[in-house]
């Protein structure tokens, strides 16, 4: 009795480190992979002004930064960090190699009309609308791009209803924890970006088949919508949206280690969701995206360079949000980003321990403009 009681103590420390209580010993970290749809030469949907493979990637790598910063028991994985092709049965290899424990993967929306807003987060089933055929069907026709996807897809064609079936016969082990992820995310965005809720759907994503663990994909909104458009592209609408799928994973992962312990939530736990300005940032849906895009957000310059580096160079290992832009024929790069100055201020204090000549710079709608006028403003 002793030794069981001994057990089920060292069972529950453990768990609750990532919650922060009880021991100071280190814990296996949870492993996310996070997924930037389309890369490379497969564009997915093209709006106006931008492509999905773009702004899916800055949303995911902000995605990324956030859990990095402030989740530290959390390890993540990116399929792509950079404009690349990556084949679907790959994405979901990385996640099944490296034993992750939730995978997301996401999109960009788009509509022959241009009057559908909002997003919708799906988990792997069979579509139950018409609608959420297309959707599957227009995230699928990737593969045609792929070699060899007839073998590779056990003859799948993504254009033809009846190939969608197999999905019917799949037992999903992890549907019930794919579909409160899911939940959550629709959740943020909802009440703290305040976008238009389209649900929680089922679909046949080849992306979601072959995962080993409670996967989702996440449509954050459609770039056929023009105003709509507008808000994925800037740095205000990608931050929203980012946060509100940074939150979803933490309330995910600390009510799932809740629910494997069978405690109920407390006061401490709620505190846990709202600990940080993160956790309580709500979109004005008032505010103009003129008023979005002209907001100031500062950075910190590390580097510079004749020959472009790529956003792959070992020497941004270990940093996320890095930004490069060009002037006077040389790259300069920088990481970290944040609209408060006094915020900047302390990460670039962090930064200069690795790269000493390293100085904060002030951007609008990506556009660098003077500091010292800012700060005076």
């Amino acid at each position: 009795m002793i030794g069981k009681i001994l057990l089920i103590t060292l069972v529950l420390l453990g768990n609750f480190t990532f919650l922060g209580y009880g021991s100071d010993n280190p814990k296996k970290k949870r492993i996310l992979v996070l997924d930037a749809g389309h890369g490379g030469k497969d564009s997915g949907a093209t709006g106006q002004k931008a492509k999905e493979k773009d702004i899916v990637l800055d949303i995911t790598l902000k995605v990324g930064m956030y859990v990095e910063q402030n989740l530290p028991d959390m390890q993540v994985i990116y399929t792509r960090k950079t404009d690349e092709f990556i084949p679907l049965d790959k994405r979901a290899d990385i996640a099944n190699k490296n034993n992750a424990d939730l995978f997301i993967s996401i999109h960009a929306n788009s509509n022959k009309s241009n009057k559908p807003v909002g997003t919708e987060t799906y988990a792997m089933g069979l579509h139950k609308t018409q609608g959420n055929f297309e959707v599957a069907q227009k995230e699928n026709s990737v593969i045609v791009l792929e070699e060899n996807y007839h073998s590779k897809y056990e003859g799948f064609d993504p254009n033809s209803s009846e190939s969608y079936i197999i999905f019917s016969l799949m037992q999903n082990t992890y549907l019930e924890k794919s579909l409160n992820m899911a939940s959550y995310v629709q959740e943020e965005f909802r009440e703290k970006a305040k976008r238009t809720d389209r649900g929680v759907k089922q679909a046949g994503f080849l992306v979601l088949w072959n995962t080993s663990m409670p996967s989702i994909l996440v449509e954050v909104g459609f770039v056929s919508h023009p105003n709509e458009e507008e808000f994925l592209i800037s740095e205000t609408g990608q931050d929203y949206l980012a946060s509100s799928i940074y939150r979803a994973i933490k309330k995910y992962f600390i009510y799932f280690e809740m629910e494997e312990l069978e405690l109920a939530p407390t006061d401490e736990l709620r505190n846990k969701l709202t600990n940080n300005p993160i956790d309580s940032i709500i979109y004005d849906p008032n505010k103009s995206i003129t008023a979005i895009n002209n907001e100031v957000v500062f950075r910190v310059q590390i580097t510079s360079s004749t020959k472009k580096l790529g956003l792959d160079h070992p020497i941004f290992n270990g940093y996320s949000d890095i930004f490069e832009y060009k002037e006077n024929n040389t790259f300069k790069y920088t990481i970290g980003r944040s609209a408060k100055y006094e915020e900047i201020k302390i990460e670039l204090q962090n930064i200069k321990v690795k790269f000493p000549g390293a100085f904060i710079v002030a951007f609008k709608n990506n556009n660098r403009v003077d500091l010292k006028q800012v700060i005076d403003q």
